[in-house]
């Protein structure tokens, strides 16, 4: 371990926000951990018009406002995703060094203010297109994936981060519990985003709805961050779990704090990181062209955005199931049931006309984002530590990001190439079927397994 490296519980930092500020949270009759898994989970519903549920729902106005075809929007949402991800391990290793407190405010501004940009960039392009004379998708272009940029960056990579990193910190015995309770608040709410966006599209126009969004995570989620968030259960003078600080109780088992430099090395890492990024860019293709995939397949819109409510109820289920197993059995099942459940979901896709695809769509689909909210909260914590998490977490996240870039551009080359989307939804077969295998025969050690193991067994 880099002894020189920044302890986030202990080091102080300029941007890093007083942990007394504005109350003592040891003068709340509750442990505030409870009050942190409400904060985490709210900044993840915060993140929704940096995510692909959310920017997907812009797809079709987009289009029709900016002049541009679906391909050259996905390959905005490419090199403006793409982009992001080159940032993210570097804002990685800034969250360890200031915390998630400061770094909650300032993505929820940044996203606020990217978002709100958004809504200039038809009247912008316009008005350029009038004076010189040239198309309106010369100037949409650039402006789009710069905006796209701004998003992906601030919401679906740093905020999201984040949002799930401090949350664990404040708990080592229920971590899996705690992520699985957060996991039914956000599938939940972010099956219904895409309903509650097209309301708002309908009711406010595309542009209204971008400020209305743009305002209430800038202004009201910012402010409620910088009141109620804390970074450490220590910097607050409160012991994790909730215990009690006056009782002489054995101190929980700390794992070894590993760096980026040595995860890089791992191969658990790599199996995770790629099982989670395959499931980004496949996830994130599908949602940003679902409209266009369900009228090839025969089917409406309303059918469209009304399959991410059952996939919703198959995810939660399978998430509080896996999170209850969690913390008590080593992850490498639930890596290998992930990725068989993104294969059935691959399959179903290929005959979505039927009503047996339908629903193979939504049970692959769903039992796999279950478990990937299981993974991707536990994985890097579980084998890396807490210590070098923010940066560690931020390599994942930027490969994540790279794979949703990817995703929507693959699929809509497909579809001009080909015809039809089918030749992409078999590519992401094969790649999820191959991880798959690679899962089943690269050795995982699970630290926290072991140490727990060994504890119940007297040794």
């Amino acid at each position: 371990m880099n002894d020189s490296a920044p302890d986030p519980k202990t080091s102080s930092h300029p941007f890093t926000i007083a942990a007394g500020w504005p109350f003592d949270v040891r003068r709340v009759p509750f442990y505030y951990g409870w009050a942190i898994l409400g904060l985490s989970a709210l900044g993840f519903l915060m993140s929704v018009p940096g995510q692909t549920m959310g920017m997907g729902v812009f797809t079709e106005p987009f289009i029709d406002a900016f002049g541009l075809s679906r391909t050259q929007l996905s390959i905005a949402y490419f090199f403006g995703t793409l982009g992001s991800s080159l940032f993210l391990t570097r804002a990685g290793r800034l969250y360890d060094q200031i915390g998630a407190r400061t770094m909650l405010v300032g993505s929820s501004i940044a996203l606020a203010l990217v978002v709100g940009s958004l809504a200039a960039i038809g009247s912008v392009s316009s008005s350029m297109a009038s004076l010189t004379g040239a198309e309106q998708a010369w100037f949409a272009f650039p402006l789009l994936l710069v905006g796209y940029f701004g998003v992906r960056f601030a919401g679906q990579g740093v905020l999201t981060s984040a949002s799930r990193n401090i949350l664990l910190g404040w708990f080592q015995k229920r971590r899996g519990l705690v992520s699985g309770v957060r996991g039914v608040f956000v599938s939940i709410a972010f099956s219904i985003a895409p309903l509650v966006l097209a309301l708002l599209i309908d009711s406010f126009s595309w542009r209204g709805a971008l400020l209305l969004l743009a305002g209430i995570v800038g202004i009201g989620f910012a402010a409620i961050a910088l009141i109620f968030a804390r970074d450490t259960p220590e910097s607050c003078g409160v012991v994790i779990d909730g215990g009690d600080p006056t009782a002489d109780e054995p101190e929980p088992p700390r794992f070894p704090d590993r760096t980026i430099h040595e995860a890089r090395q791992s191969a658990v890492f790599w199996i995770f990181a790629a099982g989670l990024m395959v499931h980004a860019l496949f996830g994130t293709a599908v949602t940003f062209h679902v409209v266009s995939i369900f009228a090839e397949a025969g089917r409406s819109q309303a059918e469209a955005f009304g399959y991410f409510f059952p996939q919703a109820v198959v995810s939660t289920t399978v998430n509080l199931t896996a999170s209850a197993l969690a913390d008590r059995y080593p992850l490498k099942p639930f890596l290998i049931a992930m990725l068989a459940s993104f294969c059935v979901g691959a399959v179903g896709l290929l005959s979505l006309d039927e009503n047996v695809g339908y629903w193979m769509l939504v049970v692959g689909f769903g039992a796999g984002g279950g478990l990937w909210i299981v993974l991707s909260t536990l994985a890097f914590v579980r084998h890396f530590g807490l210590r070098h998490l923010g940066e560690i977490s931020g390599l994942n996240t930027s490969l994540s990001v790279f794979g949703s870039a990817l995703g929507p551009v693959l699929f809509s080359l497909a579809a001009d190439g080909f015809g039809a989307y089918r030749a992409a939804v078999l590519l992401c077969l094969v790649l999820n079927a191959g991880l798959l295998i690679a899962a089943i025969v690269i050795p995982q050690s699970d630290p926290a397994h072991s140490r727990e193991r060994s504890r119940e067994q007297g040794l």
